[in-house]
């Protein structure tokens, strides 16, 4: 029964923790600076994924270089049909310039409706 006990104060105290840790990850996420979008490239709808009726948000991030070019990507969400298309139009923004790379949180949506 003890044991039972310990393993369940053990679970209470790294979950609360795992929750602070990510709480604060959260704040900080919303204190970044964003930087303008110059030139915006709308996404390609798959052709596949409108033929099997699938939509949804793609979530990126994305490196911005100085120049304001994309430096790199990395998919944090979405459909891995429409994914790749997010990826493409991504690639062809252009941000303002500024003097160090940004990090931005890019999200997409693909409608059907649209």
């Amino acid at each position: 029964m003890q044991r039972h006990v310990r393993l369940v104060l053990m679970a209470c105290a790294i979950s609360s923790t795992l929750l602070w840790c990510s709480w604060c990850f959260a704040q900080q996420d919303q204190t970044e600076i964003k930087r303008k979008i110059v030139n915006k490239v709308a996404p390609l709808y798959p052709e596949l994924a409108h033929r099997m009726m699938i939509s949804g948000n793609v979530k990126l991030e994305v490196v911005v270089a100085p120049n304001g070019f994309p430096k790199s990507q990395k998919i944090l969400g979405g459909h891995p049909l429409l994914a790749q298309s997010a990826m493409d139009a991504v690639r062809k923004w252009k941000w303002v310039p500024n003097s160090q790379e940004t990090t931005e949180l890019i999200d997409i949506k693909f409608d059907l409706k649209d």
